[in-house]
């Protein structure tokens, strides 16, 4: 039986920023992804992009060092490093849009083994949808990553071999961080890049409910 521990919130948000690569102009979702910022390693320049118009975002800024009028996205405060910009939202989207971006970052409701994202509507009743940039985004970057929980609250795999949630794109998403495993989409499906310790490959096949290649 497996014996592990998950990996908390900023140390997933290490993890994933770890794979960003020198020099990459990086797009980071509402919610988790905007942790990443906050771990991009010394010495490595990450350009950070927010679609309400930022280029050359840093870190969260120190409590009590908030300016509401610098936020993301998100509407959270935000700092920006030198040489960072502010510009129109139309110049934004068509920076996502164009292919300009190296990675972005987003959450998701489910992923399909072959990389189709659900992240803007469940499509339940009373639920409240939020395109925003998403579908920009996960098209318009050169790769798509998600960073997300494995289960929902109620157990059940967000990970799915056909999302059941309108679809934000498909076949867009290339990597899965998530607290117990990060994983490749792939046309034939999931394969394995690292897992916690302790936790056996067919104990995460069993979450899952699917194969993951080796």
């Amino acid at each position: 039986m497996s014996s592990y521990q998950k990996r908390s919130k900023q140390e997933l948000a290490r993890r994933v920023a770890q794979d960003i690569h020198d020099g990459a102009y990086v797009n980071l979702g509402i919610g988790m992804p905007t942790l990443v910022a906050n771990h991009i390693p010394a010495g490595r320049e990450v350009i950070l992009h927010s679609e309400n118009g930022i280029l050359g975002m840093g870190p969260a800024p120190a409590a009590g060092a908030e300016d509401y009028d610098l936020i993301n996205a998100g509407k959270q405060p935000v700092t920006l490093l030198a040489g960072g910009a502010y510009f129109h939202h139309a110049d934004s989207f068509a920076m996502m849009r164009g292919g300009h971006l190296d990675i972005c970052v987003l959450g998701a409701f489910q992923v399909s083994s072959t990389g189709d994202l659900a992240n803007w509507s469940t499509g339940e009743p009373g639920s409240i949808p939020a395109v925003g940039g998403a579908m920009d985004l996960a098209i318009g970057a050169k790769q798509t990553w998600v960073m997300m929980d494995l289960l929902t609250k109620q157990g059940e795999s967000k990970v799915v071999a056909q999302c059941s949630y309108p679809l934000t794109g498909i076949a867009c998403v290339k990597r899965i961080y998530s607290e117990l495993a990060t994983l490749e989409c792939t046309p034939d499906g999931l394969r394995l890049i690292d897992k916690v310790d302790g936790l056996e490959h067919a104990a995460l096949e069993q979450l899952l409910g699917l194969p993951i290649a080796a």
